[in-house]
């Protein structure tokens, strides 16, 4: 039987109809994102982050289960956010709500992923299958 076991979390965020002025500021992105990470029980290990000119910010908050990226547009009160986290302790739900709070978006859209499917296949089961179904080791 195959069991799909995952090792990480991936949400895909887009937020719509966020306040402006949030979303130009690069100290209250990284904070949030900051927030973000410790709210979800991960370790950051560093952040960068960017103003764009005239308007926009981009950012990452590396932490050790993985990562949380951020990249915003004023001008249409958008911004996409990636919150990827790997091991059982951490909560990508958890982040995403301080992301939330903080950018007030009035519409959101999440895609939550799945990474890295192991999957096992018993013996008596991999004998039915064909050599490209296989996993090889």
């Amino acid at each position: 039987m195959r069991a799909g076991v995952g090792l990480g979390r991936h949400l895909v965020v887009e937020m719509y109809d966020c306040n402006p002025s949030i979303l130009d500021s690069l100290e209250t992105i990284r904070q949030a994102l900051l927030e973000a990470a410790k709210a979800a029980n991960s370790m950051v290990l560093g952040d960068y982050f960017h103003k764009f000119s005239p308007q926009g910010v981009t950012g990452v908050v590396i932490v050790a289960e993985s990562h949380l990226s951020i990249h915003t547009w004023p001008e249409f009160g958008f911004a996409a956010l990636d919150i990827f986290t790997c091991g059982k302790h951490a909560d990508p739900w958890k982040a995403l709500e301080v992301v939330k709070d903080a950018l007030k978006p009035k519409r959101i859209m999440v895609i939550e992923m799945a990474r890295g499917l192991c999957e096992t296949i018993s013996e008596a089961e991999e004998t039915n299958l064909s050599e490209t179904d296989k996993i090889k080791n």
